[in-house]
């Protein structure tokens, strides 16, 4: 790369940097038990090394039920013997160290497992030191204790069902925003946060380099002034209804978070990132504004809801329109341009592969998934990649409800098909939607089982392994890998895709994804064609930029053509640079 368009050294690391995020147990199994485990990431470490990320988050390791794939943790000081030992983790994190990667580690402290003994301690008995570690509340006054109508409050857990489980030992319920297996911790107690900041010193002193933070928008709940967690508005005739109004963004969300930097963060250079949903552009702005003190970037999920039907839930489907996304993504661009910063993702555990999802995986699924990276890759944030998105995975195509193991999706097929929804209808959701779609093991090889283990994977693997997988990719020069492997060379060396201002181009259109990133004379034109149909647009006097450096190219034997208009295949994508320097 040119002299003046290289990279500055920037105290915040984590703006040039790209982060893959590792899902353990469908990531390499190294044992044949058929969970992946912490020794075969490391065996797979000169992957991410000639993909060039920057930092592995790797989601949740700690012993756990598993009631939530291990997003209910009964231990936060150890590792769970399925996927390892704290000697296993210590030697991943010295492997990523000596390849100049970064490990951040999840951080699941809005709730418990139930059998952690915290809690266990809190449900012994009503005057137990810890009772007010978690939220207990009596049943609702003339009702019968553990019947329906008697929670404290008519709060729908987000895994169906009440918020609230009674717990006949000491006649109380307890909240849980997600399963009753993953009770809810009280922030409100200065004891939960001090107990919450050691442990995560105690991580930091083992070598972390940051945290992912789930659902961290969450701890502060809205309690009225006599304690209670207030009713919320129903609709169709439901008994319960959407409690975010007192759960999401809460009165104190921003004096914990600003606590826990001040106390465990501040003045090390660590990555934090905050999973927030329902956070808005103006909340991302208050939790990432560096003079806040807060955490350095926010997970959006505005713009992975853009495909749910008006009024409906995720399982609710609509077809996605590209201005929509346009207008969503720039909004945040541009919302968070002076103060804060953007986290950039298509996929991850929670969410069904992008090129199954907005893609063409099909004829086009090599060059959707290339088009809809470099959309992605090149804006101002910083980017992450989910196992198996390098070499272009899709969605599993499970056939029947029983394929499935997410509890999310289980439950919400159970009750589906109660309600009397037909199921090739409950099928085609969950094929689109369910977060098993992500899990399915990553694709290494075309042998049995995709080299992922020599025994029964615990999720199926996806049949089409035969030919999408990690080994043919790294072959192929024109693979979906290699062109990832190219966009994080462009975030490491050019300044203007870190710093640069962002402008988008033709909002309007519905095919086409293009945007000018500039900084200090160098500007960057990124143009994609994002849809199974040629695309001929005009740019105006933005069109001069064609005439710049071919950086990165799905379609290289493409016509480059001349002047404001641009003619481009089926997802088809360029990138242009003119750098004054």
């Amino acid at each position: 790369m040119p002299g003046p368009s290289t990279v500055p050294r920037d105290p915040d690391w984590w703006k040039s940097a790209v982060v893959y995020q590792i899902y353990p147990r469908s990531f390499q199994d190294s044992d044949g038990d058929g969970i992946g485990d912490l020794r075969g990431i490391i065996e797979r470490l000169d992957h991410l090394g000639e993909l060039g990320v920057d930092v592995v988050w790797l989601s949740p390791i700690y012993p756990s039920p598993q009631a939530d794939n291990g997003y209910d943790i009964s231990d936060y000081e150890d590792v769970d013997p399925m996927f390892g030992s704290l000697a296993d983790l210590h030697e991943l994190i010295e492997g990523l160290h000596a390849r100049g990667m970064k490990l951040v580690m999840d951080l699941v402290v809005n709730h418990t497992s139930d059998e952690h003994p915290w809690f266990r301690e809190s449900r012994s008995s009503r005057d137990n030191p810890k009772r007010d570690w978690y939220w207990w509340r009596d049943p609702r006054p003339g009702h019968e204790p553990g019947t329906p109508g008697a929670e404290p409050s008519n709060w729908e857990a987000s895994f169906s069902g009440p918020a609230w489980t009674f717990d006949e030992a000491t006649g109380q319920y307890y909240l849980h925003l997600f399963s009753p297996a993953q009770p809810d911790l009280n922030w409100e107690n200065p004891e939960v946060r001090a107990a919450v900041h050691a442990m995560m010193e105690r991580w930091i002193e083992r070598g972390v380099d940051g945290f992912r933070m789930d659902v961290i928008n969450m701890i502060s709940k809205d309690v009225a002034a006599d304690g209670s967690l207030p009713d919320v508005p129903v609709s169709g005739g439901s008994a319960l209804g959407d409690p975010s109004p007192h759960t999401v963004n809460g009165p104190r969300i921003h004096e914990f978070l600003h606590e826990m930097h001040e106390r465990v963060l501040a003045g090390r250079r660590l990555l934090t990132v905050a999973e927030a949903p329902g956070a808005t552009v103006t909340d991302a702005r208050l939790y990432t504004d560096p003079a806040r003190r807060e955490v350095d970037m926010v997970f959006t999920f505005e713009h992975v809801n853009l495909d749910i039907a008006p009024g409906g839930s995720k399982w609710d489907l609509a077809p996605l329109r590209l201005t929509d996304l346009k207008a969503n993504l720039s909004a945040w661009q541009e919302g968070l341009a002076e103060a804060g910063w953007n986290s950039l993702y298509w996929n991850n555990h929670d969410q069904p592969r992008i090129v199954s999802r907005w893609g063409s995986e099909g004829r086009h699924r090599v060059e959707s998934a290339k088009s809809l990276a470099t959309v992605l890759h090149l804006m101002r944030g910083t980017p992450y990649v989910y196992q198996g998105e390098e070499v272009g995975m899709t969605n599993a195509h499970f056939t029947q409800v029983g394929q499935y193991r997410d509890i999310e999706s289980v439950n919400w097929a159970a009750e589906a098909l109660e309600r009397g929804i037909p199921e090739e209808m409950v099928v085609r959701s969950l094929a689109v939607k369910s977060r098993d779609n992500a899990r399915t093991p990553v694709q290494w090889d075309a042998s049995p089982q995709a080299g992922f283990t020599t025994g029964t994977p615990w999720l199926a693997v996806n049949p089409n392994h035969d030919t999408i997988n990690a080994e043919a990719a790294r072959r192929d020069p024109g693979s979906v890998f290699h062109h990832y492997r190219r966009l994080i060379e462009l975030r490491h060396g050019l300044d203007v895709v870190v710093h640069g201002d962002y402008r988008l181009l033709l909002p309007d259109d519905e095919q086409v994804f293009a945007y000018v990133r500039a900084a200090d004379g160098a500007r960057l034109l990124v143009v994609a064609n994002l849809s199974d149909e040629e695309a001929v647009v005009d740019l105006g006097p933005d069109g001069a930029l064609l005439d710049g450096d071919l950086l990165l190219t799905t379609h290289p034997d493409a016509e480059r053509g001349s002047g404001p208009e641009v003619r481009l295949a089926p997802w088809e994508s360029r990138v242009h640079l003119t750098d004054a320097g």
